[in-house]
């Protein structure tokens, strides 16, 4: 296994994440942003957190199978979220509790990150994922 996640005592804890990933394969895989559209530009879940968190998380998965990796070599998750407050991270998770098992997402997560933005491709847009992979 090219990835190796783990949480080393003294970091907080506990996080639906791992915060550290050693990769040690050769092949690197990125997914670009992903949003809650359908493959015809069609706009999923509009208004909702949780919704489009699941959609982004299904089209990672896309992406990442077109380059033969699944979310178990992912070594880090950047996920963009409008208007960032701390109460939303219930709907956040909500959607990524809804689709883990679907898409094969390890929980914890792998190490991932949050970045709140004030708007992002579209105004109907809540979230955007990035994926970084490394295979053998």
């Amino acid at each position: 296994m090219a990835v190796q996640r783990f949480t080393p005592e003294g970091m907080l804890q506990p996080t639906p994440y791992h915060h550290v990933a050693v990769g040690t394969g050769t092949r690197h895989v990125h997914v670009s942003g992903q949003i809650a559209r359908a493959a015809d530009g069609t706009a999923l879940a509009p208004g909702d957190l949780a919704g489009q968190v699941a959609q982004v998380l299904r089209a990672t998965a896309t992406g990442l199978a077109g380059a033969g990796a699944t979310f178990d070599d992912v070594l880090r998750l950047t996920f963009y979220v409008t208007d960032w407050a701390p109460e939303k991270i219930a709907d956040l998770m909500a959607g990524v509790e809804k689709v883990a098992a679907e898409v094969g997402l390890p929980q914890p997560m792998p190490p991932a990150s949050l970045i709140g933005v004030d708007l992002l491709f579209e105004p109907d847009v809540l979230v955007e994922l990035e994926a970084t992979a490394i295979l053998d």
